[in-house]
């Protein structure tokens, strides 16, 4: 593992997808969210990465807070993990992860579903990125 502080966005989701597979392969599907979280946890720290759970997200307007968000996952300050243990991904898990980049101007995320029959990933952008 490169040093944290140095590695790559890619290299980072590269490493979280890795450790995605090694939960999903020792717990399957079934648990609730929770769960894959805090086995998630293990694995970032296992590889010794910087990371946030929980953290609280405001949304300002006029300096007075719109909204609240809470994200699952911020590693290394720059890619947030939303983990879902649904039967699908939706297009409104979709736009809860682009609401919490928008909000932290975090430019990357990657959301992951252990629930479905096969573990999902998708990686959304603060800014649209024609791939």
């Amino acid at each position: 593992m490169k040093e944290p502080d140095i590695i790559t966005t890619d290299q980072l989701i590269t490493e979280i997808i890795e450790c995605a597979k090694r939960i999903r392969r020792q717990l399957g599907p079934g648990f609730l969210e929770k769960v894959y979280k805090n086995a998630m946890v293990v694995e970032l720290r296992k590889l010794k990465l910087n990371f946030e759970t929980e953290k609280l997200i405001q949304v300002l307007y006029d300096g007075i807070v719109v909204g609240e968000y809470r994200t699952d996952i911020i590693v290394e300050g720059k890619l947030i993990l939303e983990l879902k243990a649904t039967q699908d991904l939706s297009i409104a898990n979709e736009v809860q992860l682009v609401n919490y980049l928008t909000s932290t101007q975090i430019d990357d995320g990657l959301l992951i579903n252990f629930g479905a029959d096969k573990l999902q990933f998708k990686r959304k952008y603060r800014i649209y990125r024609k791939l």
